[in-house]
């Protein structure tokens, strides 16, 4: 559960930071660094999203009925599904104009006196963080662990080590590549959904909302270890891609649907293109620049720190 929920954080922690420090720069770039402090407020508003969302998931099901909690959970689960893969698979495909995309928005909102800087900071920033919330729940939930302290722990040490990176990166000190990392830990995080896929329409089917509770697709739970060297690895997998020795008929369906159906989207989303002739050598999605205001008119250099997907 550690690795799974380290990773979600890193992952989608490292988008935020690099989109905050796209936006970061563009304002120093024009010289209104006077704009950056609207530009926090919206940054630690969205950090504050997470918390809400993760306290009424996590106690608020306490007060319900069993059915109702299975209810919840498993309709929870396979939203935060939803959020995740939507958000894996834009990524692929949209990664490579976000800056510019991010830098049109924030250019309107200069235009209109900074109002609307808070509100692109909100909701760059806070749909990562929603989204990490509500995967982090459905992983935790889904391994039924006893305690907080350790998806709490990785959550925090993931965050940490993506600011960490996105400092890094905004000040030249790192370059990695951002594209080949979205990439492999986009697959990882898609073997995990599938995962939660089949855990979510379990519950339903616990909760009769769905058919089939009870008719397994085969029995494997006499080969679960007690002790000695195969726990681990069956505790890490339990963990990590939620194996389950005893699924129901469609809990193993939907697992290979989403398989099926969202791991070639992503792949081909995520297929480098042959580069044109002409075009940039490298491309970008975070700038830097530490100078003095340029003035209007003035060519904007950029500093490659990541090529995308």
């Amino acid at each position: 559960m550690f690795l799974a929920n380290f990773l979600i954080a890193l992952r989608e922690g490292l988008e935020a930071a690099l989109v905050v420090g796209i936006l970061v720069a563009y304002l120093v770039k024009i010289g209104r660094r006077d704009l950056l402090p609207r530009l926090w407020a919206g940054v630690l508003v969205a950090a504050l999203v997470p918390l809400a969302a993760g306290a009424f998931m996590t106690w608020g099901p306490y007060t319900m009925t069993f059915a109702a909690q299975e209810v919840l959970g498993g309709t929870l689960s396979l939203l935060a599904v939803a959020m995740i893969t939507w958000m894996i698979l834009w990524m692929g495909k949209h990664a490579a104009s976000q800056k510019a995309g991010l830098e049109t928005s924030l250019a309107g909102a200069v235009d209109r006196g900074g109002s609307g800087i808070v509100w692109i900071a909100l909701l760059a920033v806070g749909r990562e963080s929603l989204e990490t919330a509500m995967f982090v729940w459905a992983t935790t939930r889904s391994t039924m662990t006893t305690s907080a302290a350790v998806p709490a722990v990785a959550v925090v040490c993931g965050l940490a080590t993506a600011i960490a990176l996105g400092a890094a990166i905004y000040a030249g000190a790192v370059r990695i590549d951002i594209g080949a990392f979205f990439r492999w830990s986009g697959i990882f995080l898609i073997v995990v959904a599938a995962g939660i896929v089949s855990y979510g329409l379990g519950d339903l089917q616990e909760a009769s909302v769905l058919p089939g509770w009870g008719n397994w697709a085969y029995d494997l739970s006499h080969l679960v270890p007690t002790s000695g060297a195969g726990l681990v690895p069956y505790t890490l997998a339990v963990a990590i891609v939620n194996l389950n020795l005893m699924p129901t008929w469609l809990q193993v369906f939907g697992w290979v649907a989403y398989l099926v159906v969202v791991l070639p989207l992503f792949l081909r989303a995520t297929r480098r293109r042959p580069r044109q002739a002409g075009s940039a050598a490298t491309d970008t999605v975070t700038v830097t620049d530490h100078s003095p205001a340029t003035t209007a008119g003035q060519p904007v250099p950029t500093d490659t720190k990541a090529t995308t997907p």
